[in-house]
């Protein structure tokens, strides 16, 4: 019996790069997104043509009702659930500083970012405990994407910077917790990822990655996120609960 991955925000960008790689490892998928169902009809049939099962469960993890639909449906299709990629997240829709920055940002930005995914790992979590106690050889992990503005302050954007670092928390608070059912927890720390969340700053990127913001001469991909995940997945850091894999091409490296 195939395991079963559950991606938020799987089908597109970081995610879908994710969802490619775990497809590719042998999982049935999961995969949660925002837009219509007609609208991801060729990425899901993509993702099919690596042998396993997918299907797409659309809502918000914001919204409670949402996110409870979405575990129910996978629990109707699969009966099972191995393992959780919190990937899903928004940008502030207006950039603002710090000092100019609106409440109603800060609200629309932590309930996805923090609040939705910080409960929905809750119930995966629990989930997770509940199949360890019917079958004891259960395997499961839960994997958190966050960002390097989990510590490296943005003044414009500081409603997603403060999302991230209490991201980087609920993995250390769930990895705490789940140890005890040998239920890894890790955080993946992206850096400066080419998706079309960051088509409209391109060149900003080019510039600034030419004249040495990264070590590693190049944007990241998602495929080097997914790779990361894939390991995680696999097993090969059994060990190294709530520990933070960063994948920034040395972005927050300390240097002279």
């Amino acid at each position: 019996m195939k395991k079963v991955a559950f991606i938020t925000g799987g089908s597109r960008g970081i995610g879908l790069g994710i969802a490619e790689h775990l497809a590719k490892a042998g999982f049935d998928l999961a995969i949660n997104g925002m837009r219509p169902a007609e609208s991801v009809v060729e990425v899901l049939e993509r993702l099919k043509m690596f042998g396993g099962d997918v299907i797409y469960c659309p809502g918000d993890i914001a919204s409670t009702e949402a996110r409870t639909n979405m575990l129910a449906k996978i629990k109707a299709h699969f009966g099972r659930l191995n393992v959780l990629v919190n990937n899903a997240g928004v940008a502030p829709k207006e950039r603002r500083d710090i000092l100019q920055a609106t409440e109603e940002s800060f609200q629309y930005v932590l309930s996805t970012n923090l609040q939705g995914t910080y409960f929905l790992t809750q119930a995966a979590a629990n989930w997770m405990v509940e199949q360890k106690a019917e079958t004891p050889d259960f395997t499961g992990c839960i994997i958190t994407i966050s960002s390097i503005s989990a510590t490296v302050a943005s003044v414009n954007r500081g409603e997603y910077c403060v999302a991230k670092a209490g991201l980087s928390m609920t993995t250390q608070l769930f990895a705490a917790r789940l140890g005890e059912y040998d239920i890894p927890v890790y955080e993946v720390r992206p850096g400066v990822i080419k998706t079309d969340m960051t088509a409209g700053v391109t060149d900003k990127y080019d510039r600034l990655i030419e004249d040495g913001l990264t070590v590693q001469k190049r944007w990241g991909f998602p495929d080097d996120v997914g790779k990361a995940v894939a390991a995680l997945v696999r097993g090969d850091f059994p060990y190294s609960t709530g520990q933070v894999i960063m994948v920034d091409g040395g972005l927050t490296l300390p240097r002279f």
